[in-house]
């Protein structure tokens, strides 16, 4: 089923002619609970990764930050369990957090786990699939893998991209190898279809002149929607388009680590489609959902949640997009 966002409540562009220059388009990926295959565009789908070249792994000294962790097998477990009771399940129930929490005790993580920890899989997209993937050139697929522990002072997780042109892989690897423990069980996601769709949208608050920005700010006084929540940015996974508004803390300036080039806005990994405060992006399809659970289920349908709610923005370099990219906590 394709998801539609409804029309923005206001059309900024004529009541702010400043802002017309100033739209992009992103698409957003609107990523619900199946079951992808290699061929497809997906969230923590398999991966069309050819099977002569050897799975990554973060070679970060994970023993040194974490104590405990959480078995991954346990975890995969239970949702499976769930997938088969229901097509959206929602939140673990008691006595599957119970035994989750059972299954972590007594597993110290400098005795269970080495420091080449395996990636795991978070999206494959193909570029005829999305419209807004700018791919480097012969490139047409982009796998993105992050380690599931914590890393840098932001508490995210490392995030590997790689590029590839799907006709050149004749052997797909069936069997990757998966990590014995992950720090961070939100890091693990649920295997999800992607319906993508492209809209367009407005810079973040923070990124318009001070004047303008100060103008908008006036003339939404008093009005139901509000241009960071309803009128520029969507939330929820999308490609392209401007960057998540910074939130706790103030926009930094973005550099390649390898060469110093700029950056630009590659991919947002949202916990939610939408929320309170930006309820007007739900697409009109789930609109149809009254049942609480069933919403909720939905809002996540991937289960990741970063920092407890905040947006994972992923950045690549302006000039190389196959420079490793940069990631932000916003």
């Amino acid at each position: 089923m394709a998801r539609t966002t409804p029309p923005r409540p206001v059309n900024m562009a004529e009541v702010f002619p400043e802002l017309a220059g100033m739209t992009r388009t992103t698409t957003r990926l609107h990523p619900r609970r199946g079951a992808p295959t290699v061929e497809q565009s997906s969230v923590g789908g398999p991966l069309l990764w050819p099977a002569e070249e050897p799975w990554p792994r973060c070679h970060d000294c994970h023993q040194d930050r974490y104590r405990f962790s959480v078995p991954l097998t346990p975890l995969h477990e239970i949702r499976a369990a769930r997938g088969l009771a229901t097509d959206e399940p929602g939140p673990l129930r008691a006595e599957e957090s119970e035994a989750l929490r059972r299954s972590r005790q007594g597993l110290r993580i400098g005795e269970f786990l080495p420091n080449q920890v395996p990636l795991l899989p978070v999206a494959q997209l193909y570029a005829a699939e999305i419209p807004d993937l700018a791919c480097p050139p012969d490139t047409d697929l982009l796998q993105v893998l992050w380690c599931p522990f914590d890393h840098e002072d932001d508490y995210t997780p490392n995030v590997w991209l790689y590029w590839r042109r799907a006709s050149d892989i004749e052997q797909v690897l069936l069997d990757p190898p998966e990590p014995a423990l992950v720090g961070n069980d939100d890091y693990v996601p649920r295997p999800c279809v992607l319906h993508p769709e492209r809209v367009t949208e407005f810079p973040p608050s923070d990124q318009l002149p001070e004047d303008l920005s100060e103008q908008i700010l006036q003339w939404e006084a008093g009005k139901v929607a509000k241009y960071q929540y309803d009128l520029s940015v969507p939330p929820g996974w999308k490609v392209g388009g401007w960057n998540a508004t910074w939130t706790f803390r103030d926009p930094e300036p973005l550099h390649c680590e390898e060469c110093g080039a700029g950056v630009g806005p590659l991919m947002a990994v949202d916990d939610r489609e939408w929320d309170g405060g930006s309820r007007s992006w739900r697409p009109v399809e789930d609109n149809e959902k009254t049942d609480r659970e069933s919403r909720q289920s939905v809002q996540n349908s991937t289960q990741i949640d970063i920092g407890r709610g905040y947006t994972l923005q992923i950045y690549c370099c302006s000039r190389d997009r196959t420079h490793p990219c940069v990631t932000a906590m916003q």
